[in-house]
This record gives structure tokens, C-alpha cells and sequence, in this order.
């Protein structure tokens, strides 16, 4: 299965409490709930895409944890996530987590880049990382995420979790698609590769042909 994380940001990089100002207040976060006023009927119909792509979930125990409480209560036949988000075979990452309410879950307990590695080597469509940052950033560094959708908000929060930490591995990406929804979201697909490129500048005329505009 090919490995996608899906994350809601803001501009300087915040995932915390994107869907209400009472979703998450770990370290006396106030401010959340800045999705929501962006979330249009393009979003919706990207995001429900996204999701028929999926054959099963995986989760950090935080995330799990908070969209365990969530999703079975919500029942409406009409809305596009329901269905598949409930029913979908799910894995959560965590080795505090006695039991799992949200069923199918598996909960992986020993190695978990060894566990996702195995996971990945199945058959299927994708394995979809949803939310779970600190989880993320283990698998991104051990080369484990083959694809990243980011939907970014236009607001600087200036506190909250980061999705990216401060000091970690270098990873190159290649931008596979870039659009902006009326709502003002912009949503970027990103192919992880290999390490960055990096370089001097030494002039326009020393950029490739394809950098340049004719």
C-alpha cells in the first residue's frame, strides 16, 4: 500500500484544533477552530476523493484517540466521510492504549517503522495518515511516506503544534498538484524523493531552460 499523510495547517506551520476552538487545548492552546471558516463544497468534494482512495487508517493514539470520540456519532447518510471513516480497517500507533472503542483497530505496539513497513507491503490502495504529527515526522524521517497533502489555511496563528519540528531530517519533495479552493484554502500534494537538491545561484542566465520564462 502506498503511504499518504493528509494534514490541515496554517501558514506558519500549526495543526492543532483546526475544527473547534475546544478540539484541542493542550498547553493552553486558545485558538482553534481556524479551518472552519475556510471549508467550502471543493474542500469537501477533494477531501471525500481522498478518502475513497483509502483501504485502511492509521493514527497516532492523540488523534485516534479524538476522532474515536467522534466519528460514531455521527450518523447522517448524506455526509460523504461517515461511512468509509467508520468502516474502514484502522491501526493506531501506542503503547499506552489498553483497549481500542473505535472498531476495526488494530493497535501496533512494538517496532512501529518495522509495523508500518509491514503494512505498507500489502496489497491495496493507500494507507492514509491522518492528523497524528508526531507519528508523521517518526515515519517521515524513516523514509516511510510516499506522498503528503497538505491544505493550508490562510492564518498565522503564532502558537500551537507544529507539523514540522524545528531541527530534523532534510527530506526533498516534488509538488504533484497545487490549488486554491473559493474559501481561500490552498491544497498542495507533495511525492517525497530522496534528499534535497541544493545550490548556488549565479545568475539567470545560469538557470535550466525549463526555470525560465521564454
Amino acid at each position: 500500500m502506498k503511504l499518504t499523510l493528509t494534514q490541515f495547517v496554517t501558514l506558519d506551520g500549526v495543526y492543532q484544533g483546526p475544527g473547534s476552538p475546544d478540539e484541542d487545548r493542550t498547553g493552553g492552546f486558545t485558538r482553534g477552530g481556524w479551518m472552519v471558516p475556510h471549508m467550502d463544497e471543493t474542500f469537501t468534494a477533494r477531501a471525500a476523493d481522498w478518502l475513497s482512495r483509502a483501504d485502511a487508517l492509521l493514527f497516532g493514539r492523540r488523534t485516534y484517540e479524538a476522532f474515536a470520540e467522534a466519528w460514531p456519532q455521527i450518523t447522517d447518510p448524506d455526509d460523504p466521510f461517515t461511512e468509509r471513516m467508520n468502516g474502514l480497517p484502522k491501526y493506531v500507533a501506542s503503547t499506552a492504549l489498553v483497549e481500542a472503542s473505535w472498531q476495526p483497530t488494530t493497535i501496533l505496539r512494538g517496532d512501529i517503522v518495522a509495523e508500518v513497513a509491514e503494512l505498507k507491503s500489502r496489497p491495496g490502495g493507500e494507507l492514509q495518515l491522518h492528523g497524528s504529527a508526531t507519528l508523521s515526522q517518526s515515519l517521515l524521517a524513516a523514509g516511510l511516506i510516499d506522498e503528503i497533502r497538505l491544505v493550508v489555511t490562510p492564518t498565522v496563528l503564532g502558537e500551537g503544534r507544529r507539523l514540522f519540528a524545528a531541527s530534523g531530517p532534510a527530506v526533498g519533495m516534488r509538488v504533484t498538484e497545487a490549488s486554491t479552493t473559493p474559501g481561500g484554502l490552498t491544497i498542495l500534494t507533495f511525492e517525497t524523493v530522496t534528499a534535497p537538491e541544493y545550490g548556488t545561484y549565479e545568475g539567470v542566465n545560469a538557470m535550466s531552460g525549463a526555470d525560465r520564462a521564454d
